[in-house]
């Protein structure tokens, strides 16, 4: 029996994407700043580099986070948890037999997380997603776990 979730954030693009469209963004202001430049008029230049410097950390931020996911794999032997964020790679490796699938409110109940609990080992999934599908998760992870317990 192997089951696998993968709960990855929303992004509309993807890191090579925002390459892509900030070197179109680059070419377009860059050609008006050396336009007005030819004209006698720097400070467009000037504010063009600054302009094109913040657009560049933001889009720097966003690309660093858009393939932020986790990773939830069942088999008869393991629960294995991935969690990448931010290019860091964390993973947790569960006993099936007794893990407990909770979830566990923050300070706002929206925000609620799933733990997963064996043997001391506590993880905590479902950053990247919606409340509706962290319940889904949850529900045939549980579904998912009784089954594993009751085979023979």
């Amino acid at each position: 029996m192997n089951q696998e979730w993968r709960l990855a954030r929303n992004c509309s693009l993807s890191p090579r994407q925002v390459a892509r469209a900030y070197a179109l963004l680059c070419c377009a202001s860059g050609a008006v700043a050396v336009a007005f430049l030819l004209r006698g008029v720097w400070i467009i230049l000037a504010f063009s580099i600054c302009e094109l410097a913040l657009v560049g950390l933001a889009l720097l931020v966003y690309a660093r986070h858009a393939l932020d996911h986790e990773r939830i794999a069942l088999s008869d032997s393991a629960l294995v948890v991935e969690c990448v964020e931010a290019g860091e790679h964390r993973q947790s490796c569960l006993d099936p037999l007794r893990t407990r699938v909770l979830e566990h409110g923050g300070t706002r109940g929206r925000h609620a997380l799933l733990r997963l609990e064996s043997r001391g080992v506590q993880v905590e999934v479902g950053r990247f997603v919606t409340e509706t599908r962290r319940r889904q998760v949850a529900a045939e992870l549980r579904a998912a776990l009784r089954s594993l317990s009751l085979m023979p």
